[in-house]
């Protein structure tokens, strides 16, 4: 039995205006975004485009209770978990098919708290 994967992304343009979803393959979804083939579409329309966080789960209830969560926030602590988790805002993207890391749990930064 294959595990399945799902993600809660959040994408940005380079004045920082936000888009947040969900999707079952994260990759392919970035891919969508960047071709911008829906001129109308929010994303196509203001250039958003750069995967700046994301986060993994292996249910897709789980998922989408934290994609709503999120569009839930205020842009303040959206803009607070991005940066706790990527300062420099680099479009994460750019690392898709390059080997990772094992998870070092000491690496983690204190959560945010609000």
């Amino acid at each position: 039995m294959r595990d399945h994967e799902y993600y809660v992304y959040i994408l940005a343009n380079t004045f920082h205006r936000l888009y947040t979803g969900v999707t079952n393959d994260l990759a392919v979804r970035v891919k969508q975004h960047k071709a911008a083939k829906d001129p109308k579409s929010f994303t196509a329309r203001y250039g958003i485009n750069r995967l700046v966080y994301f986060e993994r789960f292996q249910y897709i209830q789980d998922a989408i209770r934290r994609e709503t969560e999120i569009k839930g926030w205020l842009r303040v602590k959206k803009l607070a978990l991005i940066v706790q988790h990527n300062p420099t805002w680099r479009d994460l993207s750019e690392d898709f098919g390059k080997p990772t890391e094992p998870f070092d749990e000491r690496k983690m930064r204190p959560p945010i708290t609000f």
